[in-house]
């Protein structure tokens, strides 16, 4: 698979790299070529830029516009990680490999991976169940 990385300085001021797939990378290029047509792009470092003004986009422009993006596209629930948790989830269910999760989403305790494993497991335990016809009539 034809990987990039991008390096993040993020939550808790960790750094890291996270990798992303030819489709993202492809969407990443528009974005930086659009960005670069903005009136300040050479004066903010930041990757996410405001839609008027000299600023950078703060976590919390973030957040709002992603909630009005899906509530404008019908999807409730919007929110940073909920695709970093659907995911991994995902993941956990195709049966992928906690260590190489972890490395695909820059963290560096498998405490969250457990965490979302436990949600996978327990689908996969219930689904297996439906299979097999255990529990039906209880």
């Amino acid at each position: 698979m034809n990987t990039q990385s991008v390096h993040l300085h993020g939550k808790g001021a960790k750094d890291r790299r996270v990798r992303f797939g030819a489709k993202t990378a492809r969407a990443m290029s528009r974005y930086m070529r659009a960005r670069a047509k903005k009136r300040y792009a050479d004066e903010i470092p930041q990757l996410w830029m405001a839609e008027r003004g000299k600023v950078a986009l703060t976590p919390n422009g973030i957040k709002l516009m992603l909630k009005r993006r899906g509530h404008r596209a019908g999807v409730g629930h919007v929110h940073a990680h909920r695709w970093r948790h659907n995911f991994a989830h995902e993941w956990h269910k195709a049966g992928g490999n906690t260590g190489d999760l972890m490395l695909l989403l820059g963290w560096s305790s498998d405490e969250m991976p457990r965490h979302y494993g436990a949600s996978a497991a327990a689908e996969r335990a219930q689904e297996l169940q439906t299979q097999l016809g255990i529990g039906e009539n209880v």
